[in-house]
């Protein structure tokens, strides 16, 4: 594999990191957001719109409300997983379209406990349950496993204890 190859590798984990905590969020599950995406009756709205992009719309929507919310308690500055620097931004837009991202969306899960289990082969075992903003890492290890597997592990704790966590990295 090339450097760029290698690079590229972690942008599928990092995608489905974002649907699977962008639906875990939803009003339906966890609530930490008041949208409702990625519920079935979200394509009846976003279909008549967005006819050839309804779920691109749907994980900006996600993106978007989850962006807000972390950004409300993150410092200025900060990266997070709705908030990366812009060329992540645009190569993870660019999965989103691909056949990487139909994939993902195809395999979406349909429940709260399938999306836990999901969440949880993502993490890192044995991670540490923290409550508020949790530094994570640097921006510059984004592609590394021990930084997502620590960012899936958060989001695990704090969905399965009913606590709130916002797992930033610094620049």
């Amino acid at each position: 594999m090339t450097r760029i190859e290698m690079k590229e590798s972690y942008l599928p984990t990092l995608l489905q990191m974002r649907m699977l905590v962008g639906f875990l969020g939803e009003r339906a599950q966890c609530a930490w957001w008041p949208t409702a995406f990625y519920e079935a009756s979200s394509k009846l709205f976003l279909e008549p719109v967005f006819s050839k992009t309804s779920r691109l719309a749907q994980y900006h929507g996600v993106l978007e409300a989850a962006r807000r919310l972390h950004d409300e308690h993150l410092s200025v500055g900060s990266y997070h997983l709705f908030r990366l620097p812009e060329e992540v931004e645009q190569d993870l837009h660019a999965t989103v379209q691909s056949s990487v991202g139909e994939e993902l969306a195809s395999q979406a899960p349909q429940s709260k406990e399938a999306a836990l289990d999901a969440l949880k082969r993502l993490a890192a075992t044995g991670g540490t349950s923290s409550v508020g903003p949790t530094a994570v890492g640097s921006i510059n290890d984004l592609d590394a496993t021990d930084t997502l597997k620590a960012i899936a592990a958060a989001y695990l704790s704090a969905f399965t204890q009913d606590a709130k966590t916002y797992p930033y990295l610094v620049p």
